[in-house]
């Protein structure tokens, strides 16, 4: 009896260091992760500062400017008087001295404003479309990247179909401040319905005519088509709207697509499709 005594405390013993240690390993493992979400949580922010630095540096009022244009040219007008597009076309032109800005990064090809939000940003374009999703714009590695264009995309004389990327950061910068077009606050506002974009050749106006999320997907970074593919392609992304715009949109049109990440998880891509409807060469 004496001996089974000893056994039976020795099994205690046992088993109450095994759950100390399990509950040591659990402890540890718990000041691990906190170590870890703390730090990343420091490190996304410190590159979400270090983007509205640069993006403050850009002296913006310096070097754009917004006129009415008398050379400008009307592109692809629609039949019907109703169409937004003959409101849209009087909106004032945004101008943009490059030089200064071709001096800090030499891959900028464009500058873009999207009424109504934070987007009012110089674009880059490399020869891949991941270098930019890790670099901002003087090409310091950030996690929040910058705003850039397809690889594939002729900067000079627009594709059918010319695609801008940019992150969605939680402080709303980059294109973090995109999430906005889906509140009826913003689109109830007509006036929001534009894109501006300015490019060492020519300064543009594009008319929002679809907007809605979706998996990721290539169908609607698609660049390059036949006569007949772009006639479809345009008629489903205006079938996606999940806003109706007045916009009328055909074969003969060309798009400007934004695309970024609509939730945390990167599951959901928020799209804006907006045509050309102005253009002034410079």
């Amino acid at each position: 009896m004496h001996t089974n005594g000893r056994i039976t405390r020795t099994k205690y013993q046992k088993r109450k260091r095994q759950k100390k240690i399990i509950w040591t390993i659990i402890l540890i493992i718990s000041i691990l992760v906190t170590i870890l979400c703390t730090l990343k949580i420091f490190l996304w922010n410190k590159d979400n500062n270090k983007i509205d630095e640069i993006n403050k540096d850009i002296n913006t009022k310096k070097i754009v400017k917004e006129t009415k244009s008398e050379t400008a040219e009307n592109i692809n007008p629609p039949e019907s008087k109703e169409d937004d597009y003959w409101y849209y076309i009087n909106m004032d032109m945004m101008s943009v001295d490059f030089n200064e800005l071709k001096q800090k990064n030499s891959d900028t090809v464009g500058f873009i404003k999207v009424n109504g939000t934070n987007v009012n940003y110089p674009i880059v374009q490399s020869n891949d479309n991941t270098y930019y999703l890790k670099h901002a714009f003087d090409k310091s590695k950030n996690s929040a990247g910058w705003v850039f264009a397809d690889y594939r995309n002729n900067m000079v004389n627009f594709d059918k179909n010319t695609v801008i990327y940019g992150h969605s950061r939680s402080n709303q910068t980059v294109f973090g401040s995109l999430k906005k077009v889906l509140n009826k606050s913003w689109y109830g506002n007509k006036d929001n319905h534009i894109i501006k974009l300015s490019t060492p050749t020519e300064n543009t106006l594009w008319q929002i005519i679809s907007i809605y999320t979706i998996k990721p997907e290539s169908y609607y970074i698609t660049t390059k088509f036949s006569n007949s593919q772009f006639q479809t392609f345009v008629k489903t992304i205006k079938e996606r709207s999940q806003i109706n715009f007045s916009g009328a949109i055909n074969e003969n049109d060309k798009i400007l697509t934004l695309s970024t990440c609509e939730d945390v998880a990167g599951t959901t891509r928020l799209v804006i499709h907006a045509k050309l409807i102005k253009l002034e060469k410079r």
